[in-house]
């Protein structure tokens, strides 16, 4: 069982930048793919990036390409999302979630943290 919590959202300028934590209340993360996701409003939740387990390898969407960085310090049970050059359209509550495996689809997720909410002003 783990509980995630994220952090760190807020109101900001396009082109700002923003980094989003994600800390683990109860369990740990290490034993898990950790991934952030999006959901803006009237549309649906979408994968965003993706960390390993401990070599820290990552995938991404291609939307944020070269913008956003996942990274993780499993000693220290959190994963963050920088998040640079941030637009309009990268409003959305951010979510972190975790998973048994090398995913991007949401049904593969077994742990979900509430929501951070980002907006990004023009």
């Amino acid at each position: 069982q783990v509980q995630l919590v994220e952090s760190g959202g807020g109101l900001v300028q396009g082109g700002d930048s923003l980094t989003l934590s994600c800390s683990a209340s109860e369990g740990t993360i290490s034993w898990y793919f950790m991934s952030w996701f999006r959901q803006a409003p009237g549309k649906d939740r979408e994968f965003v990036a993706t960390i390993s387990r401990t070599d820290g390898l990552t995938y991404y969407e291609d939307f944020v390409k070269g913008s956003f960085t996942i990274s993780r310090d499993n000693a220290k049970n959190t994963v963050a999302l920088q998040m640079n050059s941030l637009q309009p359209d990268d409003t959305a509550v951010y979510y972190c979630a975790a998973s048994q495996r090398w995913s991007s689809q949401e049904v593969h997720y077994l742990y979900w943290g509430q929501g951070t909410q980002v907006t990004v002003s023009s």
